[in-house]
């Protein structure tokens, strides 16, 4: 009988991990996050440029989320799969320009790329190799600074929040959230673009919630090029 009750209760266990796995996991749609480097930079808190050097002017990766429909979302599903550069060694050059990171201090963008991997691509039923190429080829399937260049919107101006979004949904084909931070002079700007991804990571989708915030009515879209070379 003990035996029974020991295999029962370790079959229990297994089950209930089981479970928990599987809910841990679980989510509905991906956030493609892409950020704006010179509203990144143009703040109090200011940048650091990779050791790279400076990127180009064009909006960057921040992160491809698992997320919810009610706004939850999970995050660190597997403690034992840390970043494994070798994993990623054609992809690098490419992440390099496209994922930067602008954290101080200046880095080669691993650090970066391992939080990423670990909070949120662990959760995300992609393995390492595929989470990163799937990001990078959606960021330039939507090619957001193309998209906003087309609608006459142009680093170095201020624009309505309307126009922008309207721009992005014409040329990508679905609507976006828009996420503004304060530059060092008190105005709100373009800072990160929010496009939603089917769980299959295939292709875009329409949002089926969006984050919180708000931007304000006018705001500015910071050019980076006239940033100075060194942050």
């Amino acid at each position: 009988m003990k035996l029974k009750s020991a295999a029962f209760l370790t079959l229990l266990v297994l089950q209930c991990l089981a479970v928990l796995t599987v809910a841990q996991n679980d989510f509905d749609f991906f956030y493609l996050v892409q950020q704006w480097p010179a509203s990144y930079c143009g703040t109090k808190r200011s940048c650091c440029y990779p050791t790279t050097g400076k990127p180009a002017e064009d909006f960057s990766i921040h992160g491809l989320w698992p997320n919810r429909n009610d706004g939850s979302w999970p995050s660190n599903c597997d403690e034992g799969s840390s970043f494994d550069e070798s994993e990623v060694s054609d992809l690098v050059k490419r992440m390099q320009q496209e994922w930067p990171s602008l954290a101080c201090p200046s880095s080669d963008g691993v650090r970066f790329w391992s939080h990423e991997w670990e909070k949120h691509g662990t959760c995300s039923l992609l393995n390492e190799h595929q989470y990163f190429q799937t990001a990078l080829d959606l960021k330039d399937k939507s090619n957001l600074l193309q998209v906003l260049k087309d609608a006459g919107i142009r680093p170095g101006k201020f624009y309505s929040l309307e126009k922008i979004k309207e721009a992005i949904q014409q040329g990508v084909g679905y609507t976006p959230f828009i996420e503004c931070n304060v530059d060092q002079g008190g105005n709100r700007q373009l800072y990160q673009v929010y496009l939603c991804v089917d769980s299959s990571a295939s292709d875009f989708i329409e949002c089926p919630t969006f984050p919180h915030g708000r931007c304000g009515s006018e705001i500015e879209f910071p050019s980076f090029s006239s940033l100075h070379d060194e942050a």
